[in-house]
């Protein structure tokens, strides 16, 4: 930048300088003031220098950040009707957060990805498909004491705080089992709030409705209307220093189709010990039309071991009835950090099916920049 001022500069002196140079046969040694002529360059230079630095304070906000992440996994699935073919999946991910009063954060998540959704052959979730597109605009600002989420394309359970200590390496142990509750998704336009108290508990809240683009029929379709998907949850939570517990209830009325309402909890441990490893658990029970369901997760993990961390984790592959035949999902992960933008994560998942199991052997690479 410096060089580039430097550039700028020049022709305006060569600029002042000129018309000495032209009479330069008229002028004698009492018609020239050196110190008159310099004052006037650098006033000259000053303006330009002022010009330069209100283009470069004004070019971008310095509210405004940007970040950067990559996920890609290399690997293969035996069993059931999938094939020994390895398969590589990656996603994309760019974050934009902007402030404008300090205490706010206006946030825009923008997406591409190589799958089009969380199958057998993709354990990952890497569901945006290849064309970049915005996964999500939220505002976050205070309000009085309680911390607000607005948003499209954003969680009901964006202000839930949840109790699992557990990084799970496939979907399928993502919020230690509880993804319907405590991790529930939402319809399109969604605001939550959480209040936190001093002694460690805290309070959210969260609504989301279906919005207008995401119906065929939007002339009948609005926010909160009958025939839209609605969907309200609350959490409550405690958080010690070793131990948490986090409880949280559902409902979604499913458009003009029987609701469902979800109980979901979990809860974390970590011992004094580094030897002994950090317990993670959760439950979840669902009720359609006096239908139950229920589904449990339990995970460990051992946070120092060599430079990375070890995790194993069991849960059931989805919500089951008394009647219905439950499958499990089983999971080692050990996660290590080449360097600060680089974590490496080689895994083993296997998940039990009517026919053959399914055997899944993947290589994990996380960058952020």
């Amino acid at each position: 930048m410096k060089l580039f001022k430097s550039l700028l500069v020049a022709p305006a002196t060569l600029g002042l300088l000129a018309p000495l140079s032209a009479t330069a046969n008229e002028v004698t040694i009492n018609d020239f003031n050196p110190a008159e002529e310099l004052a006037v360059t650098n006033s000259r230079v000053d303006g330009l220098e002022a010009r330069l630095n209100n283009f470069e304070a004004g070019g971008f906000s310095e509210t405004t950040s940007a970040s950067f992440s990559v996920d890609a996994v290399l690997g293969a699935i035996d069993g059931d009707s999938t094939t020994e073919a390895t398969v590589f999946e990656y996603q994309y991910n760019i974050g934009l957060s902007t402030s404008f009063t300090g205490e706010d954060s206006l946030d825009v998540a923008i997406d591409s990805g190589s799958a089009a959704a969380a199958t057998n052959d993709n354990p990952f979730a890497f569901d945006t498909g290849s064309s970049l597109s915005v996964d999500g605009v939220t505002y976050s600002f205070p309000l009085g004491g309680v911390s607000m989420i607005v948003g499209n394309d954003t969680d009901v359970s964006a202000a839930f705080t949840g109790a699992c200590s557990y990084s799970a390496f496939t979907d399928y142990m993502s919020d230690c089992g509880t993804g319907n509750s405590i991790g529930s998704g939402g319809n399109g336009v969604t605001a939550a709030g959480s209040y936190a108290f001093d002694s460690g508990f805290s309070i959210a809240a969260g609504i989301s409705s279906t919005s207008d683009k995401d119906t065929a029929a939007a002339s009948k379709v609005g926010l909160l209307t009958k025939e839209g998907a609605d969907t309200y949850g609350i959490e409550a939570a405690y958080t010690a220093d070793s131990w948490g517990i986090a409880v949280a209830y559902v409902s979604d009325d499913n458009a003009t189709s029987a609701e469902t309402t979800t109980w979901g909890i979990n809860g974390t441990y970590t011992f004094d010990s580094s030897n002994l490893p950090t317990i993670s658990v959760g439950y979840e029970t669902e009720e359609t039309s006096g239908t139950d369901e229920s589904g449990y997760f339990v995970g460990l993990t051992w946070p120092e071991v060599g430079p990375g961390s070890v995790s194993i984790g069991a849960a059931t592959a989805d919500n089951y009835t008394d009647a219905e035949t439950e499958y499990l999902v089983y999971e080692a992960s050990y996660s290590y950090p080449v360097n600060d933008g680089l974590t490496v994560t080689p895994g083993v998942f296997v998940e039990e099916k009517s026919g053959d199991d399914l055997t899944g052997i993947f290589v994990k690479s996380s960058f952020s920049f």
